[in-house]
């Protein structure tokens, strides 16, 4: 069972409540750019392998081709399956079931054609408006956490780099991964939640 999703991390320090020396007040630069990195990753909610693939800002790349944010993003996509398709192939003998949202993107000809091509790899749609339904929404909160908050990147390959970083770190700490999924106090707020 896997667990997909998909994140934009910009080059604009995201602000989070942070410990200081007393007296002295943490400060954050900022700038004015719109410039942002999608991360696709896959969560493995049995063993915590991560699948992840970054995927640059559909504003920098219409500089350069004339796709919609959309049509990129569907490319991108379908890009990701193809990696899950290498991770886990046909030949594991079972069905690999991918959880997904309903963002737009996840539909098109290109992902259609991948999963066509895979039928072992069967996606199932979570019901609108419940992101908390889907493990790998946890990632991105310890993520942003230690590779962007209160980071102010001074370009998109410093960026790269920190989400690079932190990535790796979280695929060789697989039991990181697993706590998220199996943490007692996750299970008490979907208790509550009715999840």
């Amino acid at each position: 069972m896997l667990s997909q999703d998909e994140a934009r991390f910009p080059l604009v320090p995201t602000l989070h409540p942070t410990l200081g020396v007393k007296g002295h007040r943490p400060v954050v630069g900022t700038w004015d750019n719109k410039d942002l990195v999608y991360s696709f990753a896959t969560m493995n909610i049995v063993t915590g392998q991560l699948t992840t693939r970054l995927v640059e800002s559909a504003a920098t790349a219409k500089r350069r081709t004339r796709l919609s944010k959309t049509a990129r993003l569907q490319q991108a996509f379908a890009v990701h399956l193809r990696d899950l398709v290498r991770a886990y192939p046909a030949t594991l003998g079972k069905p690999v079931v991918i959880t997904i949202d309903n963002a737009p993107w996840h539909r098109g000809r290109g992902s259609a054609e991948v999963l066509a091509a895979h039928p072992h790899l069967p996606l199932y749609r979570l019901p609108s408006y419940r992101p908390q339904l889907n493990y790998i929404e946890r990632l991105w909160r310890v993520l942003r956490r230690r590779a962007t908050h209160n980071r102010l990147f001074a370009s998109m390959p410093e960026l790269r780099s920190a989400l690079r970083a932190s990535l790796c770190y979280f695929q060789t700490m697989r039991h990181k991964i697993l706590s998220l999924i199996h943490s007692p106090r996750k299970k008490k707020e979907a208790k509550l939640t009715g999840a």
